[in-house]
């Protein structure tokens, strides 16, 4: 009974981890110039706000199943997108 109050706090750690990574990957995307996003070869700005800020809704209202798809949209915009935006910016990392 005790591994499962464990696994219990593991993932309510977890979720509250992955929103405050959607809320600063959501706030650095909203901070970007609209003009880097093409010129990098992404998707557009407001479609990025739109992924990440369902992602994070569903982290809410999902529970474990949101915050999966909140860390791979998080994830893919912080791994693929941000870096080339700040090289097209640039600015350091």
């Amino acid at each position: 009974m005790q591994l499962q109050g464990l696994v219990g706090y593991v993932l309510f750690i977890l979720q509250i981890v992955v929103l405050a990574v959607t809320v600063y990957a959501f706030v650095h995307a909203a901070m970007q110039r609209p003009d880097a996003y093409p010129a990098a070869d992404k998707l557009t700005k407001p479609v990025w706000l739109v992924i990440i800020g369902v992602g994070g809704l569903l982290a809410l209202v999902l529970g474990v199943t949101g915050t999966a798809i909140a860390a791979v949209a998080t994830g893919v915009y912080l791994v693929d997108v941000r870096p080339k935006l700040l090289e097209i910016q640039g600015k350091s990392r």
